[in-house]
């Protein structure tokens, strides 16, 4: 029997990336024959982002889209806990909805865990060929500070406390979440540290992390938004 990997995405005023994202995963999966489904989970977002979530489900079918909204803006923990109670899947994939992680990179992560039974795979943007792209130094910095000060002080043997694109066993997932108790950054931090603490096998895949394309901080290219505007139309259209 082969697995099914199931991606939660919390989306928060998501309506321009998630249609394109939603589609990068599904070709993904799909070219790898691999089984899958997202499961989006919505606090409530004013920009028609559910809409999108409902066109997407007539594109690709609810065997394949979930949308399990929530009443307002509860936070990525709460996020991940709404979203298991819906999930299908052997294994959880978790990754940001703005285009900072790329599904190209999940079918490396299914390898990784495969070799090794890993209970986590999670993506490193400090090993190997990884990296950032669109930050600046103080960014950098902070984000390279923040992960050298847990490092040190925590020993997790983890080189990236802070990202969160990673695949998990389900059931790892769910004792993991049931444990943590903090909110926000610091999340996925403290997820990895119990995650040692309960002595699960972490394996780690370098991946590029890209800013966001659209909401907050703005990734510069005109070309990107281009290819962008134009796979919307396209999707809006057709």
């Amino acid at each position: 029997m082969s697995s099914k990997y199931s991606v939660i995405l919390p989306t928060y005023n998501e309506r321009k990336n998630l249609p394109i994202l939603v589609y990068l995963l599904a070709k993904t999966f799909d070219d790898h024959n691999i089984d899958w489904e997202v499961v989006i989970v919505d606090d409530a977002s004013p920009d028609g982002t559910q809409e999108v979530a409902k066109q997407l489900i007539q594109v690709f079918g609810s065997d394949h889209i979930q949308l399990r909204p929530r009443a307002g803006k509860l936070g990525l923990g709460t996020a991940y806990v709404h979203g298991l109670q819906f999930v299908t899947g052997d294994f959880v994939i978790i990754m940001d909805a703005d285009f900072s992680h790329h599904p190209e990179a999940i079918p490396q992560f299914i390898a990784k865990q495969k070799s090794g039974d890993y209970d986590i795979v999670t993506g490193t943007r400090y090993a190997g060929d990884g990296g950032v792209y669109g930050w600046d130094l103080k960014r950098k910095l902070v984000s390279r500070g923040a992960n050298f000060l847990a490092a040190t002080v925590l020993r997790p043997n983890v080189s990236d406390l802070t990202g969160s694109f990673r695949l998990y066993k389900k059931a790892v997932l769910a004792q993991i979440i049931d444990a943590t108790k903090s909110k926000g950054y610091v999340f996925q931090m403290e997820m990895m540290v119990r995650a040692r603490a309960f002595g699960f096998k972490i394996g780690e895949v370098p991946i590029n992390f890209v800013d966001r394309l659209y909401g907050e901080s703005k990734l510069g290219g005109d070309e990107i938004v281009g290819y962008l505007k134009g796979v919307w139309t396209l999707f809006t259209s057709v």
